[in-house]
């Protein structure tokens, strides 16, 4: 059974405020969106930051990569601009202090493991230590509902934080099923599989659902899509037009 959310907004505001900033956490929990997905990996130093892209540019006013700063150093860059005006400032965020504010405002979360190329392990280890200790009251008070879910493409990454901290549960990103999904999640022991709804089948889906595991799609944005992923039986997905798709979603 899938203990957790089901509408989840897509790195944090989807469409209506810049992703993967506390900017973006404000307006989906204006929208009424208490569970979100978002993405982090490790700044030179190895300490974690909340952001999609190794190379900077898109979202991020500065050249390099993520691997060429210090995660303080991160923090003080512009990753609001780019989306508008009434933005600028809003900094890359720290993921002990985003993934803190989330927790102190009931927002549940979906952490996608994202490794700069290399960090792979270290992104696992650290991301699963961190996000262990911050939880360890509804680890062990066995809530599952209110721990966060790791997810990754990287099985090298979900490997390391099953290592790590092996009461977390975890989820394999893919673009689509492969032929060894079941092998492939079992070898990983993760509780889910996190699929591109635009490559899954009703038949996968009912596959995936007969196994025992949840069933997670990225990212729908149009509503009659979403509502025949429900019908198929996905447990959850996440969403971009928190506009027009909301946590209460049916």
């Amino acid at each position: 059974m899938w203990p957790y959310p089901r509408m989840l907004a897509h790195r944090g505001g989807g469409t209506l405020a810049p992703e993967n900033t506390l900017a973006g956490v404000k307006r989906g929990m204006a929208a009424g969106f208490r569970a979100i997905e978002y993405d982090v990996m490790l700044a030179r130093d190895g300490v974690p930051v909340v952001l999609h892209d190794p190379l900077l540019g898109r979202t991020v006013a500065a050249p390099g990569s993520v691997t060429d700063y210090d995660a303080l150093a991160l923090a003080t860059l512009d990753a609001g601009s780019w989306f508008g005006p009434e933005y600028a400032g809003e900094p890359v965020p720290l993921f002990a202090e985003f993934a803190q504010y989330c927790k102190a405002h009931g927002v549940w979360m979906n952490i996608e493991l994202k490794p700069a190329p290399g960090f792979d392990a270290a992104t696992g280890t650290t991301v699963a230590r961190m996000t262990s200790a911050l939880f360890a009251d509804a680890l062990a008070a066995g809530e599952r509902g209110r721990v966060p879910l790791l997810s990754s493409f990287s099985e090298a990454a979900l490997q390391a934080a099953r290592a790590a901290a092996p009461r977390l549960p975890r989820a394999l990103l893919v673009d689509a099923l492969p032929p060894d999904w079941r092998e492939r999640a079992a070898g990983l022991g993760v509780v889910a599989l996190h699929v591109d709804h635009l490559a899954l089948t009703a038949a996968q889906a009912a596959d995936v659902k007969a196994a025992g595991l949840g069933l997670f799609c990225y990212t729908v944005n149009d509503p009659a899509r979403a509502r025949e992923l429900l019908g198929w039986g996905v447990d959850a997905f996440c969403t971009d037009r928190i506009d027009l798709i909301g946590p209460d979603f049916r």
